[in-house]
């Protein structure tokens, strides 16, 4: 896509032609200022070092000992003799990827140990995930953050995870599908289950209120949940209410999720930001607006994006009215059999629809059906019924919901919001969507090199330091001596996407190498089986856990 001599112009720093070898070898000895040879485990040598700020990268060398990072530097400063050398000269060195919001549950819990690495995020270059995410909670929808870390460490897993409180799995436990306010006990034992989450190791708590059950919270009852994830150091993190125009409107969701961190006394983070549909297109502005004002009000707000035009959800959520599916599928089943409730359904499936840009906007991707990879128009002409009822036939027949991707955003919002300094970059990785398997490639390629929309700089700040800065993440997002030692070193002219919307499970190629707390993963850009992985769980706050 972009030429050696283009890229050195980006970069700044790059020279001479891309090489990449590793084998263990004795590096030539630098020493120490006493004059003593140093040994460390690993030496990365003669790479472009971005450090995961936004500081100009400098060529030099990183060595590892255990799972540490023990120096970065200049070359000829190195004291350091690695027992295995990684020459890296043209490449780039940059700390290990962190996404904020992932989907990655059928890695998580998989038998197989090599699904158990996660590839689709490690040959990305990523070295953590969160998950717990939307409110979800943990695979299979469980409150179960300590039974979910002791997973981690007994099974192995590839990179690192850490993980929410889900508010959606907290309240179905308690209150089940239902659209009502929880009891005064029942609010009591969900705040008691969210309060035990974040006592485990959570990061904070997650909500996805764009989804039923969670649709039918109140405000107020997600602030008394979001009080106790504070009290302990957490972060409300939330798929908000709205992202388009389907009942309170983008921007007056936005400020649903601020007040709620206002009310609780915590940090906010708006997962995968965005304008979605056709009515919402180009108010990109006014969400910054209510950002920054918020941010210069005290609230401590920041965002996490993913660069695609498309989202990822479910034929089910993206066009069933909430009101449809109170009380669950057998409920739902239940009103489309009445003739008038169904033409009630479906009068404003067609209103949804039409807010998500019509009946070609909806890429169908549930595996193994007749409508995979197909429109909804195309199925619908195919069967020879209109659009919504081809999709109440799906709806009908799929137990489990039948996942889209929805092609509903527009460029000079994504861009625009990209541009902010407190936007982090994420996946959203779900299965069916290219951006389980390429986000971070996808961001560098299309607007670090062809769009020019942000820097390299800035794209690997965006995607490491300033992740693990805002979650205070320990001593992660930075290559910096005494960190852990979660690098990523890759070639600027081959790392780019191969998956796409058309073939969304395709391994991203150009990772040479990928150590993940100091163990090697991905070696001369292929996946060694090595899974170091490791639970991070966020430590709560002093006194709020006796």
């Amino acid at each position: 896509m972009t030429s050696s001599s283009t890229l050195r112009c980006t970069c700044g720093r790059l020279t001479g032609p891309i090489l990449l070898a590793v084998a263990a070898v004795s590096a030539v000895a630098s020493t120490s200022a006493e004059g003593r040879v140093l040994t460390s485990d690993v030496v990365i040598r003669g790479g472009t070092i971005y450090d995961g700020s936004s500081e100009r990268p400098f060529v030099g060398d990183v060595a590892i000992a255990g799972d540490k990072i023990v120096y970065v530097g200049p070359t000829g400063r190195n004291p350091y003799r690695g027992r295995r050398l990684i020459q890296a000269r043209g490449m780039i060195v940059a700390p290990g990827f962190i996404d904020p919001h992932t989907h990655a549950d059928t890695f998580l819990t998989a038998n197989d140990p090599t699904n158990r690495l996660n590839l689709p995020w490690m040959m990305q270059g990523v070295t953590t995930i969160f998950t717990g995410v939307d409110g979800h909670g943990q695979p299979g929808g469980k409150v179960d953050i300590g039974g979910f870390f002791k997973s981690l460490e007994a099974d192995k897993f590839g990179i690192n995870a850490a993980a929410y409180v889900g508010f959606g799995a907290v309240r179905r436990a308690v209150i089940g599908d239902d659209a009502r306010a929880p009891t005064a006990d029942e609010l009591r034992r969900m705040r008691s289950m969210a309060a035990d989450g974040m006592c485990e190791g959570a990061m904070g708590l997650s909500s996805g209120l764009f989804y039923a059950p969670q649709s039918f919270a109140k405000t107020d009852e997600v602030i008394e949940l979001a009080k106790e994830a504070a009290k302990r150091g957490g972060v409300y993190d939330t798929h908000q209410r709205d992202e388009s125009s389907y009942t309170i409107g983008v921007v007056n969701s936005t400020l649903e999720a601020i007040e709620i961190g206002r009310a609780a006394g915590m940090p906010v983070n708006f997962a995968h930001f965005k304008a979605l549909g056709v009515d919402v297109h180009g108010k990109a502005p006014e969400l910054i607006a209510a950002v920054e004002k918020a941010r210069a009000s005290g609230v401590d707000v920041t965002a996490d994006q993913y660069p695609w035009e498309a989202s990822g959800s479910s034929l089910e959520a993206s066009l069933l009215p909430r009101w449809a599916v109170d009380g669950g599928r057998p409920a739902l089943l239940k009103r489309l059999g009445d003739p008038a409730q169904l033409s009630r359904v479906k009068a404003e499936m067609v209103e949804n629809l039409r807010r998500r840009g019509g009946r070609e906007s909806l890429l169908l991707t549930a595996r193994d059906q007749p409508w995979t990879g197909k429109r909804l128009g195309e199925i619908a002409r195919e069967w020879r019924v209109e659009p919504i009822e081809a999709a109440l036939r799906i709806i009908r027949a799929t137990e489990e919901g039948s996942s889209v991707v929805s092609f509903n955003m527009a460029e000079a919002d994504i861009k625009l919001l990209m541009k902010q300094p407190w936007v982090m970059t994420s996946s959203d990785g779900s299965h069916g969507h290219p951006r389980m398997y390429a986000t971070f490639p996808q961001k560098y390629a299309k607007y670090v090199l062809r769009e020019k929309t942000i820097s390299l700089a800035d794209f690997i700040n965006s995607s490491s330091g300033r992740t693990a800065d805002r979650f205070k993440l320990d001593r992660r997002g930075h290559l910096k001596s005494g960190f852990f030692a979660d690098i990523v070193v890759f070639d600027p002219d081959l790392y780019r996407p191969k998956a796409d919307y058309i073939e969304p499970e395709r391994l991203t190629e150009g990772v040479q190498t990928l150590l993940v707390n100091g163990a090697v993963a991905i070696s001369a850009g292929k996946p060694t089986g090595v899974a170091a992985g490791r639970p991070l769980r966020k430590v709560p706050r002093a006194g709020s856990c006796s």
